[in-house]
């Protein structure tokens, strides 16, 4: 990674008071210039109004940003429509664009059952879905799409029609120049959900991969880190093996700007400016877990220990490190949850 940030921000163990005086500052060298090299997309979601400033203002840090605006809803008789259009502010995009960056919005297969899924087995199927998408994308000039759906798409048990499906809408975008990005799953056990063959097939017409590298430990009560450096990189050897495969820097090593707030009832998502109301008047620095390379806090409240994982420029910085050695891109979940600074090390 280009560029150095002072020695304060970097350090292993931040004071927690540090955080909260720093974190609002922008130096003008790192926040005008992109150090990251390869591809870099950003989420925006529209219940987290922050993040289209964000872009506005760091919009030349990324080549694409992903407003989380649209669904596609599945109605009885093969009839497919498009929902959320009412999110789209294409002012707002006009001025996201004069930084030279792609919108291309996440569209999700919303409460698609596998039932469903069974009709995209079909021919007529496949067109109307890929012609709602590509009619959409000519309306609003949109650069491409994300597409996550992944795990419903193979929910029918028919992989091979799953992978029909993408390569047949990752070809009409490529016909019509336009980038297609798939989001795809990490690890998860010892079932290959999407593996290095599923790669190989689909990596010459899709522009690229987003990884979901986060969430690890969501779902237990217990606390632990969002997301392990080592798992990350296990997630993207999974799919692109070889160090020397060109086609693997289509993958984007999913990065959170979010944190979890363990208590007793178990994790919530907790973000930046939440973290900072819960800290700043809290006195001691942030711990290092080195095995996941996260930091942590421990704070001791009447009802019993809490546990905030929250990244700091240490962590992030370790996460760009580890992008740039396996020569992978990055994504960010999302632009609206981090604290300002953060921006400066992409």
């Amino acid at each position: 990674m280009n560029g150095t940030l002072p020695n304060e921000y970097l350090v292993p163990n931040p004071r927690l008071k540090d955080i909260a005086v720093q974190h609002k500052s922008r130096c003008p060298t790192h926040a005008s210039v992109r150090h990251f090299q390869g591809i870099s997309l950003g989420y925006i979601t529209p219940w987290n109004n922050h993040g289209y400033d964000i872009a506005k203002w760091f919009g030349h840090k990324f080549t694409h940003i992903s407003p989380v605006w649209l669904q596609i809803l599945h109605n009885a008789d093969m009839k497919y429509k498009i929902s959320g259009t009412h999110d789209i502010d294409s002012n707002w995009m006009s001025d996201v664009k004069k930084h030279d960056v792609k919108m291309v919005p996440r569209i999700l297969l919303d409460g698609w059952t596998p039932q469903h899924i069974q009709e995209l087995e079909g021919q007529a199927a496949r067109d109307k879905v890929i012609k709602l998408i590509t009619n959409l994308i000519k309306k609003y000039d949109f650069d491409g799409i994300v597409l996550e759906g992944w795990m419903q798409l193979i929910s029918s048990g028919n992989v091979v029609s799953a992978m029909e499906f993408v390569k047949l809408l990752s070809i009409k975008l490529q016909t019509l120049n336009k980038d297609f990005i798939l989001v795809i799953p990490p690890i998860r056990g010892p079932q290959t959900i999407f593996g290095n063959r599923h790669f190989d097939l689909l990596a010459d017409t899709v522009t690229a991969f987003s990884i979901m590298t986060y969430d690890y430990s969501s779902s237990q009560r217990n606390p632990g880190p969002t997301s392990p450096l080592q798992w990350m990189k296990e997630s993207v050897e999974l799919v692109v093996p070889q160090n020397e495969n060109s086609k693997r820097a289509k993958i984007l090593l999913g990065m959170n700007f979010y944190g979890y707030h363990f208590t007793s009832g178990g994790p919530e998502a907790i973000l930046g400016n939440q973290f900072v109301d819960l800290t700043k008047s809290l006195k001691g620095k942030m711990k290092l877990d080195r095995e996941s390379e996260e930091n942590f806090v421990e704070i001791k409240t009447k009802s019993g220990k809490h546990t905030i994982y929250y990244p700091t420029i240490y962590s992030i910085k370790q996460r760009i490190e580890l992008a740039e050695e396996l020569g992978v891109g990055i994504a960010i979940w999302e632009l609206g949850q981090g604290l300002d600074y953060f921006y400066e090390l992409l």
